[in-house]
């Protein structure tokens, strides 16, 4: 009988105790649950609002034209995971975490990653740069950081240019802007230059007429600005005569090329002569 007493003594010594931790957790947490509310309150709607400002970033910018679907998208990201950090902080801060202390922690991780990849966020902040002013669009051909081709792709960190003889190059943005930019597909015109060389014995009306009967019977040439055909040079071996026509840029080289070879017909149906590069040398007898 003893031995039972004292089983069922210690029986309720520890459901005692059992009730007691259970009582003393049920006050923490009763203690606890409204922040723990409020937190979950602040994280839900924070989430959502950063969100929505994300959708609204992105599509104020996508309504401009000067702005890239990559930029937009990059910039709205970014926007988006700024706001989600400042969510988790204020989260933190309602469930009493030091903020303070938590906020140098992220802004000493953020500057050690930026040390450390401090070529690379150069190369961004160029492609940043590029999809904001625009210095060149995909398809234009360009040159640029010692490369020349069209541009087939731009993206924050690198652009893909693809050269005459199709040969993909990938170029890094922060080599291309901040070398000098030539788009030659910036504007809508371009002028072909051309220079025939005739010979001194021609009669350089006769070729300076040759080569303006070919300019007028090419319909690409434009009108505004009026070609110029002019006596530019006297070389070693020739009279260099310039031609200037204005042309759609999509028209470059078909009348680059179809000119060159029509002056050269007509000036061979002329009589018109283009000299091959001639010395003469003049030889002293002996004394």
């Amino acid at each position: 009988m003893q031995n039972d007493a004292a089983a069922d003594g210690a029986v309720t010594a520890d459901f005692d105790i059992a009730v007691e931790f259970l009582q003393g957790l049920i006050e923490k947490a009763a203690a606890f649950l409204p922040s723990a509310i409020g937190a979950l309150v602040v994280l839900i709607v924070g989430l959502w609002i950063a969100g929505r400002i994300r959708k609204i970033v992105r599509k104020a910018m996508l309504r401009s034209p000067r702005v890239d679907e990559t930029l937009s998208g990059f910039l709205s990201s970014l926007v988006y995971y700024g706001l989600i950090a400042l969510v988790i902080i204020t989260t933190l801060g309602v469930f009493g975490v030091p903020t303070t202390s938590f906020a140098a922690i992220i802004g000493a991780a953020g500057l050690a990653i930026g040390l450390a990849l401090q070529g690379t966020l150069g190369h961004v902040a160029s492609g940043v740069m590029m999809l904001s002013f625009r210095p060149f669009d995909v398809g234009d051909y360009v040159e640029a950081a010692g490369v020349s081709g069209t541009v087939k792709q731009i993206g924050l960190f690198t652009t893909e240019i693809a050269t005459i003889d199709n040969k993909m190059i990938i170029v890094p943005n922060g080599k291309i802007f901040e070398d000098v930019i030539t788009n030659y597909a910036g504007y809508e015109t371009r002028r072909v230059d051309f220079v025939f060389g005739v010979s001194y014995s021609d009669d350089l009306d006769k070729a300076m007429d040759v080569i303006r009967r070919e300019v007028e019977k090419e319909t690409r040439a434009k009108k505004d600005p009026e070609p110029v055909i002019a006596v530019d040079n006297l070389g070693e071996s020739s009279v260099d005569i310039v031609c200037r026509v204005w042309v759609e840029r999509s028209d470059y080289f078909p009348v680059k090329w179809a000119l060159t070879k029509s002056v050269k017909e007509a000036f061979d149906a002329s009589g018109v002569t283009i000299p091959f590069p001639s010395r003469t040398v003049y030889t002293e007898g002996a004394a």
